[in-house]
Order: structure tokens, then sequence, then C-alpha cells
């Protein structure tokens, strides 16, 4: 078959600290009433995974579609399973859990969970927000752990004052959380492993705390890690790691950028909007919250309407 630009179908996930910010920004369709705080765009993971939403594939899985036309979508006979990313709008209309992900030496010494690197773009962020990223300098093992007893653990982590356009790398064993007030695009590896080790001493809508796993977050977070070391960009090349790459483009009313054959991207949406148009498949048009597929095979040129701002992710 031809390959075209596969737009993703999201799946979206109810939590306690979103809202419905998606909805009055990107105009996606969320569940009324709910506290929608993820939206999984690019997922190939049995907690949930994203479909095709359009052309003749429309659908089906993302997963599926790729172990079906592998080599057309990816441009390699052989790919890793899941689909090397997982992909997602975060909408924190409050502070998220202070949480980890293991690396894979951890996972490899706990004998359980899967790694996990990922960045935050920021799309929208309140005046005065911020994201926790490691610790203030010289915080040990054994100071975190007395303050968690003491439901003081917030006063040790760093708090990082954000602006729009920011993208922050948060490599696996980072002690992290969102803040209050911002929108985000994660860009990840594909695990759900999460390890939450504290949660501001909050209740859920039925009065009890939710779960932690505090003996496995504190085996998992690297204590030497401070915002200093993590890299913050804004322009061209945002991350360039072991795991995935991300770009961003900047076009304005007008402007055209051509795909050539060979390497399978990820496009995300931050503003405007525009058409993917080719000699092969239908035009595709794209708008801000959208997260579209380019297959490798694909060849053909992205016209903007407007200006618009997105990120491309390779593999």
């Amino acid at each position: 078959m031809e390959m075209y630009p596969l737009k993703s179908a999201p799946v979206f996930k109810s939590r306690i600290w979103g809202g419905q910010a998606l909805r009055e920004v990107f105009g996606k369709e969320l569940p009324p009433g709910q506290k929608i705080g993820e939206s999984w765009e690019i997922s190939d993971l049995p907690e949930g995974r994203s479909t095709i939403g359009n052309g003749s594939l429309q659908g089906q899985a993302l997963g599926s579609a790729v172990r079906q036309h592998t080599e057309d979508i990816t441009g390699s006979k052989s790919f890793p399973t899941p689909f090397p990313l997982l992909i997602k709008f975060l909408d924190a209309q409050q502070v998220l859990s202070v949480q980890v992900h293991p690396d894979a030496e951890t996972c490899r010494r706990m004998g359980k969970g899967d790694p996990k690197t990922e960045c935050w773009y920021i799309v929208q962020a309140r005046p005065g927000a911020v994201i926790y990223k490691g610790f203030k300098s010289g915080v040990t093992k054994d100071q975190f752990a007395k303050a968690i007893r003491e439901g003081t653990a917030a006063d040790l982590l760093a708090a990082v004052p954000v602006s729009v356009g920011q993208c922050h790398f948060i490599p696996a064993g980072t002690a992290h959380a969102i803040g209050t007030g911002l929108l985000v695009a994660e860009v990840q590896t594909p695990s759900d492993t999460t390890y939450r080790v504290f949660d501001w001493n909050r209740v859920d809508e039925s009065g009890k705390p939710r779960q932690l796993h505090i003996e496995e977050a504190m085996e998992s977070i690297h204590f030497d890690i401070t915002p200093d070391k993590l890299p913050v960009t804004t322009v061209g090349r945002l991350v360039d790691s072991n795991y995935f790459k991300v770009d961003k483009g900047h076009r304005v009313e007008g402007g055209e950028v051509f795909f050539s054959r060979g390497i399978m991207r990820v496009l995300i949406v931050l503003t405007g909007a525009g058409t993917i148009f080719s000699r092969q498949a239908e035009p595709v048009d794209f708008a801000a919250g959208d997260t579209l597929v380019i297959p490798a095979a694909f060849e053909g040129a992205m016209k903007f309407d407007r200006d618009t701002e997105y990120l491309v992710v390779t593999v």
C-alpha cells in the first residue's frame, strides 16, 4: 500500500491533577466533566494503545500497523517492539506527584520494571510555574528518607522556574515532578514504570492517599542529580540521547518543509496549521495538538497555513 502521514487518535487518561485544558487549547474531544491529565498521543503499551485516525489504516492500533508494514513505516526490516516512543500531552492543573523512573541497571538489580528517560517541552505556563527536577545541592539519601517520613520531602527538591518554549531533559533516575499550571509535551521511552515517592500529603476524592512506592523509588533515585547537570534547550536540536532525538521547527505562513524517504519521523504540532501533500497519497491536514507518524516510505511536503511551531522526533 502507499504510505501516508498517520494521524494519531490518542488515549485519554483521567488523573487527580488533570483538567480540560487539552480541549480548551487543542480542541481535543475529551470526556466531559472528567479531569483528563494525559493524552497518550503515541503509545504501544498494554496500558493504552493509540490508534490511527485517518486514511486506509484508520482504527488500527499504531503498533499493529507498524508490525504489518514494518519497513514502509520505520525504514527497517526489523524494528523494536513495543514501538520505541511514548508521547503524551500533560495538563497539570495541580502539581504531580514526586516520582522517579528507573534506569536499566536498576531494573536489572531489582528484577522488575522498564527503564524510562524523558523530556518535557513547555507548551503553556502560568506566571510563576515551576518544575521539580533533582535535588538541592548536597541532599543525601538518608536526608530524603527522613523528609519523606516527616512529610517535608518537597523542601529538598530543586524547584526550577520554567517558560514556554523550554525543553527539559529528564534522564532515568531523576526525582521529578511537574508543577501546577503547566501544559507539557512529553517524549519518552516506552515504559509506564513510575515509582511515586511523595504526593504532597494529599488524598483522592474518596479521602485516601494515593499509593506510594517508596522502597522502589529510593532504590531508583540518583541523588547526585541537580538541575545544573540537566540541559535546558529552546531552539534547534532539543534532545540528542541514545533513545530519541527531538528537533524544534518553526515556519511562517506560506512556508514549506520537504520530507525525503528513508527516515521515520514523529511530528508533534504545537501551534498553527497546514497540510501535508504528496504525489502518492491524499492531502493530510494538521493543526495544533495533532501528532503524526511520517512513514519512512513517504515523500512529500508540509505546507503551512499559519505561523507554526512543531517538534520532530526520531529514533
